[in-house]
């Protein structure tokens, strides 16, 4: 369901951005036959790539570095033609306002405005779409974000959490990229380390060498998961024993103590927040929190921050979550912010929980991040009584 939506709304971009590069633009008979086709052509090899991830994953990884920067270009033309037609049309409506008539438009200058204003487009969503792959590709930013918390001990204070989420390796996230972000986080010296989903995107055959950087990943207190979205689409449970063979604990609705007897907090994990409708699989906060004791510091790791709304009711003193990628390619982000209920990245707090939303180490679809840059993000916990 989720995929036919997405191309359908695919569908409908690329049809405005036809209509408006090449129907508009009166191009010869040749040129638009032509255009046509190969706009049809990138549009099909969008979900040919998704589809193909998990059954001919030589064939997505190729091809996904033609689809997708292609998606991304698409997309931000369809932006930039958005904004272009906005003021067009606002000018006509100041016009009207003005009881001024529009000035006559002869079809050579109509063609010659199609053209002009569709080429401007595409120059604006080209460039955009350059410098984001380059941020996609490039240096993670180190965000350090401090978190005080009542319930934490004073020897605690300083604790770190590096949190990686959203790394999707496979497709264009290979094994260097993967190796890349290790180095990185293990260069932080974290106490722990927290992965909050979406760490995948195939299946563990065909993507086992590729992750197998992971379990070089060291914290004086472990390395932490939970399951996110995508793991679902790609085989959880192989995934689980896989990156547990690599060292990674996953706490599935469950929760440990870090720390001593004398000086600690708990550590949950649940779910992601659609897994119920895999079997086997789903967010149980109640098991995760059963027999806690209340005076102890409650971290939970959840990979979809619209999950906080239901830890706070359990009494979660902090959540990590991830899953938004920041919105990844601004103005995109919008709608991602609204399928979150308005949390998309950074600090928040709901009923007494404090929540953190990373942008992530990696990214989905388009090697492309605007306005979104990658994201390592390293937790300092404070205590209150220090």
């Amino acid at each position: 369901m989720k995929m036919l939506l997405g191309t359908a709304i695919s569908g409908g971009v690329h049809y405005v951005v036809w209509r408006r590069l090449v129907a508009q633009a009166d191009f010869p008979r040749g040129w638009h036959r032509a255009l046509t086709g190969l706009m049809v052509a990138l549009f099909v090899s969008i979900p040919v790539t998704t589809w193909s991830r998990n059954y001919l994953p030589g064939l997505s990884s190729k091809l996904g570095w033609v689809a997708f920067p292609w998606m991304a270009l698409c997309g931000l033309t369809f932006v930039a033609l958005a904004i272009i037609d906005g003021v067009r049309l606002a000018h006509r409506g100041a016009l009207r306002i003005a009881r001024r008539p529009a000035p006559e438009v002869s079809l050579s200058r109509r063609r010659f405005l199609a053209r002009a204003t569709g080429g401007a487009a595409l120059a604006v969503g080209g460039t955009s779409m350059a410098r984001g792959m380059i941020e996609a590709r490039g240096t993670h930013e180190v965000v350090d974000v401090e978190f005080r918390l009542a319930k934490l001990p004073p020897s605690l204070d300083g604790f770190t959490i590096v949190q990686l989420s959203d790394l999707h390796v496979g497709l264009t996230i290979d094994r260097a990229f993967v190796q890349k972000v290790v180095d990185h986080t293990n260069s932080l010296q974290p106490d722990l380390i927290a992965l909050t989903g979406d760490l995948v995107d195939g299946r563990v055959g065909d993507l086992r060498d590729e992750a197998a950087p992971l379990g070089q990943l060291r914290a004086k207190h472990g390395v932490f998961a939970v399951t996110g979205n995508h793991e679902y689409y790609s085989g959880a449970d192989p995934w689980i024993e896989e990156l547990t063979s690599l060292g990674v604990r996953y706490l599935r609705n469950e929760r440990v103590a870090i720390g001593t007897a004398q000086a600690a907090f708990d550590l949950a994990g649940v779910d992601d927040h659609g897994a119920d409708a895999y079997a086997g699989h789903g967010e149980d906060l109640a098991a995760a929190t059963a027999g806690r004791d209340p005076a102890r510091a409650l971290v939970l790791l959840a990979h979809q921050p619209r999950q906080v709304r239901r830890a706070a009711q359990h009494g979660v003193d902090l959540q990590l979550s991830g899953h938004t990628h920041g919105g990844q390619i601004w103005p995109w982000h919008y709608f991602v912010k609204l399928q979150q209920g308005g949390l998309l990245a950074g600090r928040y707090e709901h009923e007494g929980t404090q929540l953190y939303v990373t942008r992530g180490c990696g990214y989905w679809g388009p090697p492309v991040r605007v306005l979104a840059p990658l994201e390592i993000t390293r937790i300092i916990l404070r205590s209150a009584a220090a």
